[in-house]
């Protein structure tokens, strides 16, 4: 099958997906709707897709230039010819898709397109159910999302439901101490958190919450990757607090070396007040690292209290905090969460498995 997969930008879920679609033995075409200036993967384009020029791409989207885009991709149909096109997120992409008026269309959700966009406004709802209601099919990586576009008109009945998923070989449980030592925390109770510095992430309340518990445990450290627009309100929380000496602000790690900074931490930290089924959450549980998580609907499907982690309130700065002070009299029942972390991530994260998911939603598109 030629498969003309169009996406808004380059990050680590593109490069997983496109593999996964030359692996299944299609053509691929990948068409990027913007450069927005951040270097979101290393990892060149996968071996065997064959990337497409045309009027975007090369700068940051903007909504004045949908009319543009759209003559353009008519244009890429006509030289490609594809049998189908992988679009998303819903309302960027899958928009200029969808303007374009070809089928089959599979509208891929990205988790924040339809659990946090999608009801920003009247127009952005308008164009939600509009896309929906012209896609041949779409794919939804949890069942929250997936419930949000049937309150959009779709019909479930021509969807796919399955998670992203990691690498479980990649993603795996080992040794940390390698980077525990080299970090000086040999000793210390590490808070890892590696979402991106956006609001929707809450990784000021992240910030906030460590604050208050290392007053109470001055045996805490965190962790931080990645970086983003709240990045000096983030830094002002953590300086205000007097706690820099206790954080690592590690920038963006390589996926090859990602692992070993989950491997190195006692706990994984998402505050996200809106997503999917996040990636780096189910990275974390498949390195057998239990996870203190917002309790947003996605979440609810990944981590039950008490077995792979710990639920609070979303946005509560402090029940995340409390969660903090007490890790250290938490090591035994860490212990065991270790354990069915793992299991959880093999059950349902297994990117080796679900993509196969993807690859037969796109023949009963076809179908369709």
């Amino acid at each position: 099958m030629r498969i003309l997969y169009f996406s808004r930008d380059y990050c680590p879920h593109d490069h997983r997906i496109l593999s996964a679609i030359v692996a299944g033995g299609h053509e691929v075409y990948y068409l990027r709707l913007e450069d927005a200036g951040r270097n979101l993967e290393s990892r060149p384009i996968p071996e065997g897709v064959q990337v497409v020029q045309w009027r975007g791409g090369m700068k940051k989207f903007h909504w004045y230039n949908i009319p543009t885009l759209v003559l353009s991709l008519k244009e890429v149909i006509i030289d490609v010819r594809p049998d189908l096109i992988h679009a998303g997120p819903i309302q960027s992409v899958g928009l200029v898709s969808v303007l374009s008026g070809f089928h089959p269309l599979v509208s891929m959700s990205w988790g924040f397109d339809l659990m946090q966009d999608a009801g920003k406004n009247i127009f952005s709802s308008w164009v939600t159910r509009n896309v929906l209601s012209r896609s041949d099919w779409l794919f939804g990586d949890c069942q929250a999302v997936l419930n949000k576009a049937e309150e959009f008109g779709f019909n479930l009945k021509r969807s796919s439901y399955f998670p992203w998923g990691v690498d479980l070989q990649h993603f795996n449980a080992g040794d940390g101490s390698r980077l525990r030592k080299q970090l000086g925390w040999t000793d210390n109770t590490i808070l890892f958190c590696n979402r991106s510095w956006e609001l929707q992430y809450g990784v000021d309340i992240v910030a906030e919450a460590f604050v208050k518990a290392s007053q109470v445990n001055d045996n805490l450290r965190l962790l931080l990757l990645g970086s983003g627009s709240q990045k000096e309100k983030i830094e002002r929380i953590l300086n205000d607090g007097n706690v820099l000496n206790k954080v690592v602000f590690a920038g963006q790690v390589p996926n090859s070396e990602l692992p070993d900074y989950y491997r190195a931490a006692d706990l994984y930290i998402s505050a996200s007040h809106t997503d999917g089924s996040s990636v780096s959450l189910m990275e974390a549980l498949a390195c057998g690292l239990p996870a203190a998580i917002s309790d947003i609907p996605s979440n609810l499907e990944w981590v039950s209290p008490g077995e792979e982690g710990w639920l609070f309130t979303d946005g509560s700065v402090e029940q995340l905090s409390a969660l903090m002070q007490k890790l250290d009299q938490e090591k035994v029942n860490l212990a065991v969460m270790q354990i069915k972390a793992r299991r959880k991530a093999e059950k349902f994260a297994d990117w080796n498995s679900n993509q196969r998911k993807m690859l037969k939603g796109y023949d009963m598109a076809v179908k369709k």
